[in-house]
């Protein structure tokens, strides 16, 4: 057995790794006994993958030949890389690191080594953390490499164990990023883009491209901030110019993250780039402007909306990314509860009347609407969207983008509209009285027609529309239904742990407590997954209020809020505190971001 006490010198061996794992009961003497014999045939089977894919990733390590025979241990768990990675860690006294790109100091790397020497080495330094710089190795044996960035870096380094392949992408993304930001700098000043040289359609590059030198730096560093984004599941890439820099961030689950700080002798050209490929103006930087571009990755296309506005150091941009596969969900899977979501099926297949989707700003209104109209499109169909803008091109729909320059408003176009012979109308937003007259005039004539209105709650949706002009008669005979929405982050499943709201909690919650009563849920502790946070991803949380024959007489009576609530919750409605608890029970998110979100609604 390998004596442990002491790191090894050179390459961890694959004999290493595997009196390791043997000692932590990971594999059984049987198992590495396949491992040896199978060895070398499984590590030219990765070379020639890569080999086939274009990858330049030099060797491959022990640990990922292991993880590649997907082996089950003795204990029933699975041998992953990563799982390899921390016994090995573990053994030789090192941290294991899932290295997040989004806590990466990319300034770092450049400045205390090469492109070459890192690659070849498998040695990334990731950030400083107190007076010691944390290194990023694969292999524990790593002291010369450390030893070397210390001289250079003049402080303490820290070795950490992390996955070959995170750390060789890192790599990649972080040099060739610098090298396109060094080369828009050093040309900054140069003639601006031509606006008619680009398609609207965008493809961006592969991740690990190499970087030429002839290359046109800043349409390079577009394109990596945009696939960036894409890679970590980001809503929004935000480009703000500062006095000294230019700042991007992304919004990941709803959380904004800063990523890159920018020289900001660049970001006029940045700024140019984007709105070039929006085709916008380029001249006018005064004014706000609004586009939209798609991004195509592979077989995918993405769209992106475009808004530019001045600020005290220039021009600040914002993309807000629109993925199909997010935002065309079955209707199934948005977060429903099998009631919820019958009712909504039952109020969608209808075919007329007014359904009505509420939420602030960021809810997932956009979302459920789509995904509405997806569940019920078909040839034999006249489905048509007038939005302000529109969010997403989707063939299956008509869709119609108001311009109130052209005096082209939601009303307007939806009276126009009614002459174009559509069966179902999906209005962006109910927000003046001409809309609204419109839309009951719309659902009151034999169409299906589906919006949004601002409120916090199902039941005030009704007063928004009085407030708005509608006659509580009209509501009564047309309104099938309201949906009001709220999105939850979910607690992430990598760190997800057992235990209890206290009391306090529980009440703050509106739960009854009796002496002693438990109530367990889950909470997540943090880790490389999410981030630390102990949350990733978003689901929905509704209220569904299908309008009961009581719910219209309260209506005409012209009943307040709380007396239709009331009267909704008899009838079976769910608010938004309750489904959001019930998906806390569940184990689905926690207690915070159940009174986070739901407290405003709530109130």
């Amino acid at each position: 057995m390998t004596d442990l006490s002491r790191a090894p010198t050179g390459r961890l061996t694959l004999e290493a790794v595997l009196d390791i794992l043997l000692s932590g009961e990971l594999l059984s003497v049987a198992q590495c006994s396949d491992v040896r014999r199978n060895a070398e045939r499984q590590r030219r089977v990765l070379e020639r993958e890569r080999a086939r894919v274009g990858s330049d990733d030099a060797g491959v390590s022990p640990a990922e030949v292991i993880a590649s025979m997907r082996l089950i241990s003795p204990t029933g768990e699975g041998v992953s890389e990563e799982r390899i990675q921390q016994i090995v860690a573990n053994a030789h006294g090192l941290r294991y690191m899932r290295i997040d790109p989004l806590k990466i100091d990319g300034r770092l790397a450049p400045a205390v080594t090469s492109y070459a020497y890192a690659r070849r080495n498998v040695a990334l330094p990731l950030l400083r953390e107190g007076n010691r710089l944390l290194l990023a190795v694969d292999d524990p044996s790593s002291e010369e490499v450390a030893a070397a960035v210390q001289a250079r870096a003049e402080q303490p380094v820290e070795l950490v164990l992390a996955i070959r392949g995170d750390i060789l992408r890192q790599i990649n993304e972080i040099f060739q990023f610098r090298a396109t930001i060094r080369g828009a700098t050093a040309g900054a000043g140069e003639a601006s883009t031509d606006l008619g040289n680009f398609e609207q359609l965008v493809r961006l590059g592969a991740t690990g491209q190499a970087v030429d030198g002839d290359d046109r730096y800043v349409v390079h560093a577009v394109d990596f901030l945009m696939r960036y984004a894409l890679d970590q599941g980001a809503s929004d890439i935000h480009i703000e110019p500062k006095r000294d820099i230019s700042l991007v961030r992304l919004r990941i689950d709803g959380v904004l993250h800063t990523v890159h700080e920018l020289p900001k002798v660049i970001h006029p050209a940045i700024t140019s780039r984007i709105k070039t490929m929006a085709r916008l103006d380029i001249a006018e930087k005064r004014r706000p402007q609004d586009g939209r571009v798609k991004v195509s990755r592979g077989e995918s296309e993405v769209e992106m909306r475009i808004s530019t506005l001045p600020t005290a150091f220039g021009e600040k941009i914002v993309l807000r990314i629109f993925d199909p596969q997010v935002l065309l969900q079955d209707l199934a899977n948005v977060g429903f509860f099998a009631k919820e979501y019958e009712a909504v099926r039952q109020l969608i297949a209808r075919p007329h009347g007014l359904l009505l989707v509420c939420g602030p700003t960021g809810s997932g209104k956009t979302t459920t609407l789509y995904s509405a109209l997806r569940a019920i499109a078909t040839p034999s169909l006249n489905i048509t969207t007038i939005e302000d803008p529109i969010e997403m091109v989707v063939e299956a729909f008509n869709q119609t983008a108001v311009q109130p320059r052209l005096g082209l408003t939601f009303g307007t176009a939806l009276r126009t509209l009614l002459r174009q012979d559509p069966d179902v109308i999906m209005v962006g937003e109910i927000r003046d009285t001409e809309t609204v007259q419109n839309a009951i005039q719309a659902a009151m004539t034999g169409h299906l027609v589906l919006s949004t209105v601002h409120t916090n709650d199902a039941a005030g949706t009704i007063g928004r529309l009085v407030d708005l002009g509608a006659q509580p008669y009209l509501i009564s005979s047309t309104l099938l239904g309201v949906v009001s929405q709220r999105l939850l982050r979910t607690i992430c499943t990598s760190c997800r742990v057992e235990t209890e709201l206290t009391q306090a909690e529980a009440q703050a919650l509106g739960l009854a407590v009796r002496p002693g009563e438990r109530f367990p849920v889950y909470v997540g502790r943090g880790c490389g997954v999410c981030r630390g946070t102990g949350l990733k991803g978003r689901t929905g949380v509704f209220e569904v209020m299908p309008m009961s024959d009581k719910l219209r007489r309260l209506v005409l009576d012209k009943a307040d809020r709380a007396e239709l609530n009331r009267q909704a919750a008899r009838d079976g409605m769910l608010s938004l505190r309750e489904a959001a608890v019930k998906k806390m029970a569940l184990g689905l998110t926690s207690f915070a971001e159940v009174l986070r979100v739901t407290s405003e609604a709530d109130s």
